[in-house]
Formats: C-alpha cells, structure tokens, sequence
C-alpha cells in the first residue's frame, strides 16, 4: 500500500527540518521497518512550506500503530518546534488521495 500525506513547516525552518532527518536517528529509521514502512520521501514546496510525504506500507493498522511507540513520540516532541502539530506534539497531516500513477 503506498500513502501519500501532507504536512506544514514554520517560516525559516526548512534548512532545520533537513537536517533533522539527514540526521535521522536509527532507532527511528528501525521502527518504521518494523511497522512495515518502506521507500519513504519527504518532499518540500518552498513557496508554500508544504511538505509532501510518501511511503510504502504493509498494512494501515500496523503502520498506524506505530504512531503509539515511545521513539515515535520522542520524535514528535523533537519537531515539534519546525512545523505545524496537533496538541500531542503529532504532525498536523493530511492524507492525500491517490488520482493517478504509473509503474
């Protein structure tokens, strides 16, 4: 299953917000693994701070479990000065629906 979703950065934070997942920490990069995500890109539009997310997944409800792990949530309270979140520390994000793709 590939998901598609979107995301909003704070003005100035771009470089930031890179550098963070450039920096990705490996107990981050293992638990999307484990809860079945693969081939995962962000994607920034300068001009608006939208970040566009993509992943391949497994299965929905094993993926959206993950959101409950406690390195998620460290994650979460880690970004949570870069962009847009809800009142958890979790990205405000929206799913995105799928209208065309080509293999």
């Amino acid at each position: 299953m590939h998901k598609a979703f979107k995301m909003k950065l704070y003005p100035g934070m771009e470089k930031e917000y890179e550098k963070r997942h450039n920096e990705l920490w490996d107990e981050m990069k293992d638990m999307i693994h484990e809860y079945g995500g693969t081939n995962y890109s962000i994607f920034l539009d300068p001009e608006t701070l939208t970040l566009f997310g993509t992943i391949e997944i497994e299965d929905e409800e094993k993926w959206n479990a993950s959101a409950d792990t406690a390195i998620n949530r460290k994650w979460w309270d880690f970004m949570a000065d870069v962009m847009e979140t809800n009142p958890d520390n979790s990205p405000v994000s929206k799913d995105l629906h799928l209208v065309f793709h080509l293999d």
